[in-house]
């Protein structure tokens, strides 16, 4: 028996079948009031998400990402996920079944949104509104080379670690993103060396402590973005001397200064 026919029988409680979808890609469009959340779930199928408004923070057992404008998060079948609005949110989600999926990736990966892969998605939902048949058969084509042509990007995601050590540091800087403390000052509330949690942090999350923060300042400063909070705050909740500091670390991060990242 091959192995991914082995992985869906024993995740299949006994006596139940998969369920497919009517259509091997369904397109759908959900609406989302700031601080609503999707409490934890997963899918069979693999699931493409993004925001046409509003910035969605999307949770998995190994990382968080934050998507604003014109990032996307593919979603692997069956990872367990969690949905976080930030303002007012509408999101687009995409849904594949195995023999339509563009990658055979078992993980999560950001896209950078094209305006084609996003009208060609738009036109998916309406047609699934009126005759689902009638333009499916030439739009999939094309999404899906959209799709496999969109460059990734590195920024809005966050890899969490899964030592119980590394946990409890970064789920205190989740809640206070400008703590400045040294990562040797974090060892000693941890119980653990600072030579210790710096070789784990690089092992578990790909990031040095350093990097790990930044990474969670700049999602963090993306989410306040969309909610309209002004620069110099921003620079001030995420421990940064000044504006121009912060303006400076996002714009080498994002390619853009914060004012025209989000428009």
């Amino acid at each position: 028996m091959r192995a991914e026919k082995v992985e869906q029988t024993w995740r299949l409680s006994p006596g139940s079948q998969y369920q497919r979808q009517s259509r091997a890609i369904i397109a759908s469009c959900y609406d989302y009031r700031d601080g609503d959340r999707q409490a934890w779930h997963s899918h069979e199928q693999a699931q493409f998400v993004y925001t046409v408004r509003g910035v969605l923070r999307v949770v998995t057992p190994t990382g968080m990402w934050t998507l604003g404008p014109h990032r996307g998060l593919w979603i692997a079948p069956r990872i367990g996920h969690e949905l976080w609005a930030t303002g007012a949110v509408s999101m687009h989600s995409v849904y594949f079944e195995p023999e339509a999926s563009p990658w055979p990736s078992a993980g999560c990966k950001v896209l950078a949104i094209s305006p084609l892969l996003r009208e060609l998605v738009a036109a998916m939902i309406e047609d699934k509104k009126v005759d689902p048949e009638r333009r499916a058969a030439l739009i999939t084509p094309l999404l899906l080379k959209e799709m496999l042509d969109a460059p990734e990007a590195t920024e809005g995601g966050l890899p969490l670690p899964q030592d119980r050590r590394l946990r409890q540091i970064c789920e205190s800087l989740l809640s206070e993103p400008a703590n400045g403390d040294s990562l040797g000052t974090w060892g000693d509330r941890a119980g653990a060396s600072e030579r210790t949690l710096a070789r784990l942090f690089r092992d578990e999350t790909g990031l040095t402590f350093g990097q790990w923060r930044q990474q969670l300042r700049l999602v963090e400063a993306v989410s306040l973005l969309a909610q309209g909070t002004a620069v110099a705050t921003i620079a001030n909740q995420l421990g940064y001397t000044n504006s121009s500091a912060f303006i400076t670390m996002f714009k080498r991060t994002m390619g853009e200064t914060p004012q025209r990242y989000l428009r």
